[in-house]
């Protein structure tokens, strides 16, 4: 067996409310979703690079083109149909995970389909339902804030996470909790922070937080050890988490207390498996971080979650908090319990709606294998 094609299709999804962190203010997002299909049966996958290098130096136009002429390529010159050898096979290629987790994640698709399987059963998942939290962005007002914290809270959501940034840190969160003592609460940098702000991320341990999400930079883990070793407040690495191995550095150097793992950051779900293990061997929790994406990206993200040691509250909000529109059907929605369900039907188990997705197409190119 091999694949027929491959389609690359650039897409442009309005948000409904604009999101800010740290690297700034985004009111839409651009994306690649990549679609790889053999006898008659497509496996979806997306690429959660953005338009701009912020977060990563990787973008939806580095992925294309990484995707078009050296993955998309090699994977018709190998023949290459199962996700575990397309993982193993393009670590030549040096860099660029998000371009080729967007493509492994179609092939996993492909392969539930192929089997009649939930990808949560593939991996070995024990759960059916995830702990939801949701991501709110620095707004113009402590008191805007503070009302999109409740209409979250009202919704259900298990765990609130803010972004922070010098000057909108220690004084916001203690007027969260002036207003909202005994949430679950975390805040997140984005890496807006260096060592000389030790005394000042210090201070939030007034405020009994979940965790401290990467405070500095991404290549930092000597001085993250540094930071945890002062303060009571646990840190969670994102950014710094590009692989297995930098996760075990992370925790041999104790750099962190707690894991975030981004399909998309760690270039797909075999590498974010391993991860997820070498976790769980060191007794350290992890949790599913969000990327903003559209539903399929989210389907994906909550089959990895199901997995034995995502046991904190994960960044894989209900589709509406995003979007008017999702492109999938079912859209996601949130249980009474402040979980979302992992989809139960082959793959990643919930139907895309190609109608949706071609409203939102900005480009497409299709490639025969």
């Amino acid at each position: 067996m091999k694949l027929d094609k491959i389609e690359l299709v650039l897409m442009k999804l309005p948000y409904v409310h604009y999101f800010e962190t740290s690297f700034g203010r985004e009111v839409d997002r651009t994306f690649i979703l990549v679609k790889a299909t053999t006898q008659g049966l497509t496996g979806y996958g997306e690429v959660v690079a953005s338009q701009n290098p912020f977060y990563s130096y990787e973008t939806s136009s580095t992925a294309w083109l990484m995707l078009k002429d050296y993955l998309i390529p090699f994977v018709k010159e190998q023949g290459i149909v199962e996700p575990k050898d397309f993982a193993e096979k393009t670590r030549r290629f040096k860099g660029h995970p998000m371009a080729k987790a967007g493509l492994e994640l179609a092939l996993w698709d492909l392969l539930g389909k192929r089997e009649g399987r939930p990808l949560s059963d593939i991996y070995g998942g024990i759960r059916t339902n995830i702990d939801a939290g949701v991501s709110v962005g620095i707004q113009d007002s402590a008191s805007q804030l503070l009302d999109r914290i409740q209409c979250f809270l009202d919704q259900g959501y298990q765990r609130i996470k803010i972004k922070i940034k010098p000057g909108w840190d220690d004084s916001i969160c203690k007027t969260i909790r002036k207003n909202f003592p005994h949430i679950l609460l975390q805040a997140d940098a984005n890496g807006a922070y260096n060592l000389k702000d030790s005394n000042d991320l210090k201070r939030l341990d007034e405020f009994k937080l979940l965790m401290l999400e990467q405070p500095f930079p991404a290549y930092d883990l000597w001085d993250h050890s540094r930071l945890q070793n002062i303060i009571n407040t646990d840190i969670c690495l994102d950014e710094s988490i590009t692989s297995e191995v930098t996760a075990r550095t992370a925790l041999e150097m104790k750099s962190c207390r707690v894991v975030n793992i981004k399909v998309g950051r760690v270039g797909g779900v075999v590498e974010a498996r391993r991860i997820h293990d070498t976790c769980l061997k060191h007794g350290i929790p992890v949790w599913c971080g969000g990327m903003l994406e559209s539903g399929i990206g989210r389907a994906h993200n909550l089959h990895l979650a199901s997995l034995e040691n995502f046991v904190l509250p994960n960044d894989l909000s209900a589709s509406d908090r995003y979007y008017a529109e999702d492109i999938v059907c079912p859209s996601f929605r949130l249980d009474g319990h402040g979980t979302i369900a992992v989809p139960q039907g082959p793959g990643i188990g919930i139907d895309p709606v190609e109608e949706r997705i071609a409203r939102a197409t900005v480009f497409s190119e299709t490639f025969t294998c």
